[in-house]
């Protein structure tokens, strides 16, 4: 009998902020590390396919192993490994019971400027994969995580840069490891390919506001196609993710800029200062003013 709880081609998959977590904003340079048996014991040891729409994984298997879904594939592994699992593609694991781990979370527009610092780790995040490592590289990879963890647990000086030089180093452990690698990248489907790509080309050009129809020429698909795929893999529209690449860049330059509301309008592709106020003021809940008026008086800047 079918798993009344499994997917089905007329039944969405479920779209998550952390597993099990109704889907949120993610902000700024969100990055959560937990261990493996936090949600995963819960469950019985097995995840459900689900994806998160601007969230990533990095996952560290120091003991047992399992399978993970993604997009269709299934592929199996062994201790010690890393599984990559990028944003809006679709997956599952049946973990090996009392397997241990950790899952690094990593927000995807804080994942790419992390790629940007090296060209080479771009390559890390095009597809979902596990790459095994060395027994000997196990402890050596999960002191970083461990490191990492305790970083992210309190606020003194210089946390960021060591937050993202362990990040870094993490990624550069699975790029070497890949490079040599045993397990090749899991096949993704044309529709996860469209939509990175689609990403891809939005965080070149989002200040050009191109409508959804450029963009779907120069990626060489029709726009529903585009929209078809950007609902399956994303769980939202090619126009939405426009707009938040945009909203984006402008919550940053309001928390982390002087520059007027006139010139952040123009900055992200708007050519009208008012209407990129309306725009603001519709998706955050709040005027561009106020919330940069919050952000100085010490309030919270997440409304919805």
């Amino acid at each position: 009998m079918p798993d009344p709880a499994a997917p089905s081609s007329t039944q969405a998959v479920p779209a998550f902020y952390l597993y099990g977590e109704p889907q949120r904003h993610v902000i700024d340079g969100f990055v959560h590390v937990e261990s493996l048996d936090d949600r995963s014991r819960p469950s019985e040891w097995t995840i459900r396919p689900h994806l998160h729409r601007d969230l990533n994984h990095i996952i560290l298997i120091a003991d047992g192993g399992g399978s993970m879904q993604a997009e269709g594939a299934l592929v199996a592994f062994e201790a010690p490994c890393l599984l990559l699992i990028p944003a809006g593609v679709i997956h599952g694991f049946d973990w090996h019971r009392e397997s241990r781990g950790h899952i690094v979370t990593i927000a995807d527009a804080y994942l790419h400027q992390l790629l940007e610092r090296d060209h080479d780790l771009a390559s890390l995040f095009q597809s979902p994969r596990a790459i095994t490592l060395p027994v000997v590289e196990g402890p050596l990879v999960e002191a970083r995580i461990d490191l990492l963890a305790q970083e992210l647990g309190w606020a003194g000086p210089g946390q960021r840069a060591a937050i993202e030089s362990l990040l870094l180093a993490l990624m550069v452990r699975g790029l070497r490891h890949a490079a040599i690698g045993t397990r090749p990248p899991i096949a993704s489907s044309r529709q996860a390919v469209i939509v990175a790509r689609l990403r891809e080309r939005i965080e070149q050009r989002f200040r050009q506001r191109d409508p959804v129809a450029v963009h779907a020429r120069a990626l060489g698909v029709s726009e529903s196609a585009l929209r078809q795929a950007c609902a399956r893999i994303a769980s939202t529209s090619p126009a939405a993710m426009l707009d938040e690449r945009a909203l984006l860049e402008a919550r940053r330059l309001l928390l982390y800029s002087q520059m007027s509301i006139t010139q952040i309008a123009f900055a992200v592709g708007f050519e009208d200062p008012a209407y990129f106020s309306r725009f603001f003021a519709r998706h955050v809940g709040m005027s561009a003013r106020a919330f940069r008026a919050a952000r100085e008086n010490g309030a919270p800047t997440t409304a919805a």
